[in-house]
């Protein structure tokens, strides 16, 4: 029963060996297997988004999947070396006891024979313990010789020695691939939250391309827009700049026909005046002309070609010249066309409220048939140029009495004739004022209808001064007047200020310079010096000035403008004003040109 135990236990130990060895390479195959699947199942997407990320984590996972299995892999061949060496000294013991059974058997034999020669049995205390009850702890084969009885307690620590070695395997490799996998995961996870974030950082970068795009695109856009705005404004300037050369061409050529028309005129008219006079006046006529084609003063004394609306009346127009006694003032009456309605609408002589109108109502625009206001318009005429008693076409005073006549009335003659011995600026406000207050309106005909008409007259302009003096000759009809409350209030001022500024802002209003931009509308004497200084329309004491300039005085001499007046003229170095709010009043001073009162001039372009 002994050998058939050891027979026993030496097949469970070559088992133990078989498995020993058939889990080390199971283990080796686990640990190849788990490199290939993290080599092929993370790292192998070279291009993937996640290779950076791999590339920083392959080195541990490897390292530590390599430790692993080198750990195991010395285990196990330890535990085979040792199993193997229980297994040769069990061979051993096992021949031993072959060799050594004849001698034992031989002793037994003798033992039993002289147990029952003395006639006691066999003692069990001879016998070999149990195996079970033995130490399990293994001893090495030398502690072998000489005791084949002790060979049978060697199975077990073989047996436990293997199950050691391979449950040291198992929980190695579990372990191992525990870690393996946990790293793997974690990998994974780090890979996807790189791929997460490349995908969040791809999507702005994409929205950011976008809007860089769009901003891009707009950009282009507006710059093409821009472009073509320009291109269409360089066309439009073009076209503007073509029809005023062909608006030059035009006037030049009116101006030519006016001449021509004027001097027929003139020829007709003073033909009894023998041809030294017509010589003259032809002369004079000529210079007019010449002036106003070529310049010689301000845009005010320069001449304005009328519209082809009224050149188309120009039939029309000299039909009724004739018929009324007029026939060389054609271009007078196409002035006043001009002025009135630039030959436009049903009533292009605004003829309706003159007294020979007895055809259509006698209010604004009552008239209804061009021709017939051409004809009463003509008649009107007429009239006044026989009341103010005009000589000839350039008969410019006359002219003026009778072209204030028509736009005031007939009764505007007489008054000036009886009162100033004919006309002025200052008695055409003087008039226009009185009949306002008479009539109770804010105000009466147009001041300055005499300068508008002689802008079209081809060549009146050159016999009538400047548009400097109107303001001075209204300024002189206010000599004396005090407290200044037509000037402050007329500015927009309750009560009483220092009003200086105010008087000349007002004298400016009443020759309509202030609508034409010619002179400021101002109540502080320094806005009046910054305006005239921001447009180059200054100059400092030592100048000598013209009438019509705007004095303005530093009495303290702190650099600090105090006073404002208009210059009525300037002679022999001395510069002759009419100021208001001078002692609370409008009167009239001299200086010297350059006095150290005078802060400066502004230089109206009249």
């Amino acid at each position: 029963m002994p050998e058939i135990k050891t027979r026993d236990v030496v097949k469970g130990t070559i088992k133990t060996l078989d498995r020993a060895a058939v889990a080390g390479e199971r283990m080796k195959q686990a640990y190849v297997r788990t490199k290939d699947k993290a080599e092929h199942g993370v790292y192998a997407a070279e291009s993937a988004p996640e290779e950076y990320a791999a590339d920083r984590v392959s080195g541990g996972v490897e390292t530590a999947a390599y430790e692993a299995a080198h750990q195991l892999d010395k285990r196990g061949r330890k535990a085979v070396k040792t199993t193997k060496d229980n297994v040769a000294a069990v061979r051993e013991q096992m021949e031993q006891k072959r060799a050594d059974q004849p001698k034992r058997a031989a002793q037994k034999q003798a033992e039993k024979q002289a147990g029952k020669r003395a006639g006691r049995k066999p003692a069990d205390t001879v016998r070999s313990p149990s195996p079970v009850s033995q130490s399990p702890t293994p001893t090495s084969s030398a502690d072998t010789v000489g005791s084949p009885l002790k060979t049978t307690y060697r199975g077990p620590s073989a047996i436990n020695a293997a199950d050691r070695g391979r449950k040291g395997i198992r929980q190695t490799a579990k372990s191992t691939g525990k870690a393996t996998v946990k790293s793997a995961k974690g990998t994974v996870k780090t890979i996807q939250r790189f791929i997460k974030t490349a995908e969040q950082t791809a999507r702005t970068t994409v929205k950011t391309t976008q809007v860089t795009v769009q901003a891009a695109q707009k950009s282009a856009q507006t710059a093409a827009k821009a472009s073509y705005r320009a291109a269409q404004a360089a066309k439009a300037a073009a076209r503007k700049s073509a029809e005023a050369a062909k608006a030059t061409a035009k006037a030049t050529v009116s101006a030519v026909k006016a001449i021509i028309a004027g001097t027929k005129a003139l020829i007709t008219a003073l033909l009894a005046g023998g041809w030294i006079a017509v010589v003259i006046i032809l002369i004079i006529v000529l210079l007019g002309c010449a002036v106003s084609l070529f310049g010689g003063g301000s845009s005010s004394n320069s001449y304005t070609p009328v519209s082809a609306e009224v050149e188309a009346y120009e039939p029309l127009i000299r039909q009724y010249a004739a018929q009324h006694g007029i026939p060389e003032y054609v271009e007078l009456i196409k002035a006043v066309m001009m002025q009135e309605s630039g030959g436009r609408g049903n009533d292009p002589m605004q003829a309706s409220e003159c007294g020979y109108n007895t055809r259509y109502p006698n209010s604004p625009n009552g008239i209804t048939d061009p021709e017939y206001s051409i004809d009463v318009g003509i008649q009107n005429l007429a009239a006044c140029l026989s009341a103010a008693e005009v000589e000839n076409p350039i008969d410019m005073e006359h002219i003026k009495l009778a072209l204030q006549g028509y736009n005031f009335g007939n009764g505007y003659i007489s008054w000036a004739k009886s009162n100033y011995g004919g006309y002025s600026y200052a008695n055409a406000v003087e008039f226009s004022t009185t009949q306002a207050e008479r009539l109770g309106w804010s105000s009466y005909g147009d001041t300055q209808y005499v300068n508008h008409v002689l802008h079209y007259y081809p060549y009146g302009r050159a016999f009538t001064s400047g548009g400097n003096q109107a303001i001075v000759e209204v300024a002189l009809t206010q000599l004396d007047n005090e407290g200044g409350e037509p000037y402050w209030s007329w500015y927009g001022f309750d009560s009483r200020v220092e009003w200086c500024a105010c008087f000349v802002s007002w004298c400016a209003d009443q020759c309509g310079y202030i609508d034409s931009g010619i002179i400021p509308k101002f109540s502080l004497v320094s806005d009046g010096v910054a305006w005239f200084s921001g447009n180059d329309q200054w100059q400092d004491r030592s100048y000598e000035p013209s009438a019509g300039d705007l004095i303005f005085f530093d009495w303290d001499s702190d650099g600090s403008p105090d006073h404002v007046g208009i210059v009525e003229k300037c002679e022999n170095g001395i510069v002759y004003t009419v100021e208001g709010n001078s002692g609370d009043a409008c009167k009239q001073h001299q200086y010297a040109v350059g006095s150290s009162s005078v802060y400066g001039y502004g230089m109206p372009a009249y």
